[in-house]
């Protein structure tokens, strides 16, 4: 069956989206299967859903081969490309569309609140980072657009994907490595493995599964999911590092 805009829209509805949600999406486009309209109808179903209050987030990633320096060498937040998923791409493209300013962790809105949210990536202000990097700010800091979804009770939507995309396993990382460096100023940057974390938070965490066109869907709360997948480092590290 090929998915539309109703369809979509019924989908989200029934995974437990409401009017007024600020939605943080991964993505696989062709995850869903057919769909009619493309990459532009699951746009419009994700705003319909969420409504004129609402604000829909993605990933604008600029994940280059390479290392930091080139990522920075080719930043342009106007031109350079998502590389996370054509989702994305086609959405950073669309005109209205708000795009933050960092050379790799770059976040995409749409919505009432899209320019507030986009703006800030520049400040210093928050935890440090392994991708923090002058003249651009704190990765993850608190005016950061993934940080502002934690803290003003943002959902998350993955569509189709699984927990290694989870970039918000990074924000994990970076309030974990603060505790750690507390401690220990010379901590290494604590890497920790996304599939396990992922798979005790679908047996541990307050989620809603369901499908979106022929995609497994998941839907959750930003702040709860960061907050216990903390705890659980903190309690037991040995399984995640």
């Amino acid at each position: 069956m090929t998915a539309t805009c109703a369809t979509l829209g019924r989908d989200l509805r029934a995974l437990g989206v409401e009017s007024g949600d600020i939605l943080f999406i991964h993505s696989s486009f062709k995850s869903l299967g057919p769909v009619d309209g493309g990459a532009g109808t699951v746009v419009a179903a994700l705003e319909d859903a969420v409504g004129p209050d609402g604000l829909v987030l993605m990933p604008s990633f600029s994940l280059v081969p390479g290392d930091k320096d080139l990522r920075a060498a080719k930043w342009d937040r106007a031109t350079t490309p998502s590389t996370v998923g054509w989702l994305t791409e086609y959405f950073r493209q669309m005109p209205g569309t708000v795009r933050s300013d960092h050379y790799s962790h770059a976040v995409a809105a749409r919505g009432r609140r899209a320019v507030e949210f986009a703006s800030g990536h520049l400040s210093n202000e928050g935890f440090s980072s392994p991708w923090d990097r002058a003249p651009w700010g704190k990765t993850y800091g608190f005016n950061s657009p993934m940080y502002r979804a934690y803290a003003a009770g943002g959902k998350m939507v993955m569509l189709g994907t699984d927990y290694q995309t989870s970039t918000y396993i990074h924000m994990v990382e970076v309030f974990h490595w603060q505790r750690l460096r507390s401690v220990d100023p010379q901590c290494p940057y604590p890497s920790l493995k996304r599939p396990e974390l992922g798979a005790w938070w679908d047996r541990a965490g307050d989620l809603q599964c369901g499908k979106l066109g022929r995609a497994d869907g998941r839907l959750f709360g930003i702040r709860p999911y960061v907050d216990a997948l903390l705890g659980e480092v903190d309690r037991n590290p040995e399984p995640y590092t």
